[in-house]
């Protein structure tokens, strides 16, 4: 017999929670992906693998904040850990995979598509490997049409997600993005979810008896909703990270290369500034006005 399936049994609360984790692991990874871009003198290793931990930590976190309101009516739901586990490592790895293909190559076609279709993949697989993690008196059954679109959305919004890690750099703009990012992960989620049937073993039951799947669940994400605390922790005690860095830096005069053009202009008060072809003006030293009046009066 067919069960009958609820996913908003909070109401409101669980997608609302789902969609603040999604946002949050979105605006981490953003911040530490564009960190590495943007300045060459940080260990661009260590901030990509950050953003690409923080990035599937928020999806695998959203995905099992939402699952907290599945209810099947007639049977009671557990996780096997391994599998519930296993689904945040691959969540991890392919962001990862994808987010430096980015990071090292740029936003060209070929890195966006590559990089965009391994991250989206990789965010569907976990869905789906999180959701066989499931334990219950029943089995499982999907629609592929509504499977094929929920993949599709996943590696559409990977692709804008990568886009907009190096590309997007003050703060308001990589908020904008990482609000977009929520929603299409959350639209991911659900549309997978939409395609979920559940075919029970046994006749009609009772769901009594088990524990809540918020009881199952929390004590799961304690790890990964604390490590995106510490994140968010080293995103607020690092200004580049919070506003990005300038569009141009002074130079001294050792920092201009033999050979390089520069342009004179000046600024609003009037005092000369040398710019190198990158843009990045250094003060011009001032001459003496007393050696000029005595110039003038020989």
């Amino acid at each position: 017999m067919q069960g009958t399936v609820d996913g908003f049994s909070y109401g409101l609360v669980t997608p609302v929670a789902a969609y603040l984790m999604a946002c949050l692991g979105g605006a981490l990874g953003l911040r530490c992906t564009t960190r590495s871009v943007r300045n060459r003198r940080s260990f661009k290793p260590g901030w990509l693998a950050l953003g690409a931990t923080a990035i599937g930590s928020g999806i695998w976190t959203m995905h099992f904040v939402a699952m907290m309101g599945f209810t099947v009516a007639e049977a009671p739901i557990s996780y096997d850990g391994t599998t519930t586990f296993a689904s945040l490592a691959v969540a991890i790895v392919m962001v990862g995979i994808g987010i430096f293909i980015v990071g090292y190559r740029g936003a060209t076609p070929m890195a966006l598509v590559t990089g965009g279709t391994i991250t989206g993949l990789g965010v569907a697989t976990m869905h789906y490997l999180g959701m066989a993690g499931m334990r219950l008196d029943g089995q499982l059954e999907y629609d592929t049409l509504t499977v094929a679109l929920s993949v599709v959305i996943a590696v559409v919004a990977a692709t804008s997600a990568l886009w907009a890690a190096v590309s997007v750099h003050g703060f308001a703009a990589s908020l904008g993005a990482s609000l977009v990012m929520g929603i299409a992960v959350s639209g991911m989620h659900y549309t997978g979810m939409a395609a979920v049937s559940v075919h029970l073993h046994t006749a009609a039951g009772s769901a009594g008896g088990g524990d809540e799947p918020a009881t199952l669940l929390a004590p799961m994400l304690v790890g990964p909703v604390v490590f995106l605390l510490l994140a968010g922790v080293v995103v607020m005690f690092d200004p580049l990270l919070v506003m990005g860095e300038p569009d141009w830096r002074p130079l001294d005069a050792a920092a201009m290369r033999p050979g390089v053009p520069a342009q004179r202009t000046r600024t609003a008060n009037g005092q000369p500034t040398v710019w190198a072809a990158d843009r990045s003006p250094r003060r011009e030293p001032q001459r003496s006005r007393q050696g000029s009046r005595d110039r003038w009066s020989r």
